[in-house]
């Protein structure tokens, strides 16, 4: 970083969380800049989560520096909370208390909040401002998350797996929220397992594994091939021996059959190539539904870093 560069809104060095015998997150860096989203991702176990709430002043490090807003989140959290905005996963409000109760009260603790019935408006939470929490859908308990998140007013706003559980029109609601706080300057740190949401609202990616930075970038730089190489895509009858077609594909090019019956073919994907698939389907007597051709996704960058295994 130049020394003219201003200075990241979270700075991570050498960050290193134990618990037991197991250390979660090991050695890890992390850099956010001012009205920047940053999207962190990993499996399950990965460290994103001790992470974050290290970064929240929820967690105390075990070793590395941490600086949140210029401030140590471990020793300055009093200074620090209501710059911030948390949604953490499962909400975490009182099973009794209304939506418009909830919001109220955490927009009393903030100095210059927004107003709750806008809020309450924006996140499509008018019908059920009077309903308790218990009562409310996933989806709504998400919306009033985000909503306690953001009434604050807060510089940096960390969401932990925000479009969790919501159906598609919630999920581009919350995606429109995030564009506008990186419109207005404000800095997002998010968790998710949807790639294509990391795709969409990110301008920088960090991908973690067993407490560990992978590979970092925005989502075009982590997805960048080689400028004559792509992918090929197609979906057809699972588990067909491919020993045939790779026989026929010019020697740079690999199959990969992903999940049963998505096959994809990476190299230098030409109009041979393209003939040369579908000539072997019909030879197999099946047909290449969805086949396109187009760069690897940023979910194909995660499973080749991480592994398909489950965790």
């Amino acid at each position: 970083m130049s020394a003219s560069s201003p200075d990241p809104v979270v700075d991570v060095s050498g960050l290193v969380r134990r618990f037991g015998s197991t250390t979660a997150v090991d050695g890890l860096d992390l850099r956010l800049a001012r009205g920047q989203v940053l999207a962190l991702l990993g499996p399950n176990g990965a460290g994103k989560t001790t992470t974050i709430e290290i970064c929240e002043g929820f967690l105390r490090r075990d070793a590395g520096s941490v600086r949140v807003l210029g401030l140590d989140p471990a020793t300055d959290s009093e200074k620090l909370r209501p710059r911030m905005g948390v949604m953490p996963q499962g909400g975490g409000a009182y099973p009794g208390v209304r939506a418009e109760e909830m919001l109220a009260l955490v927009a009393a603790c903030a100095a210059n909040p927004i107003e709750p019935a806008w809020l309450i408006g924006v996140l499509g939470l008018d019908a059920a401002r009077r309903t308790p929490y218990k009562r409310l859908s996933g989806g709504q308990q998400q919306r009033l998350s985000l909503a306690c998140a953001l009434v604050g007013r807060p510089e940096l706003v960390f969401l932990d797996e925000p479009t969790s559980g919501l159906d598609p029109q919630a999920r581009r609601l919350v995606w429109e929220c995030v564009a506008a706080l990186r419109a207005d300057g404000v800095s997002v740190l998010l968790t998710t397992h949807a790639m294509e949401e990391a795709e969409e609202l990110a301008d920088q990616v960090v991908i973690i594994d067993r407490g560990r930075v992978v590979a970092e970038g925005s989502p075009r730089q982590l997805t960048a091939e080689q400028p004559d190489s792509a992918q090929l895509r197609f979906r057809t009858k699972p588990a067909l021996d491919t020993s045939e077609l790779y026989a026929a594909l010019p020697a740079d090019c690999r199959i990969d059959e992903p999940t049963p019956g998505a096959y994809v073919v990476s190299g230098q994907v030409d109009p041979h190539v393209v003939s040369t698939v579908t000539a072997w389907c019909a030879k197999q007597g099946v047909l290449a539904e969805e086949l396109h051709v187009g760069r690897r996704s940023l979910e194909d960058v995660f499973l080749e870093l991480t592994g398909r295994e489950l965790r």
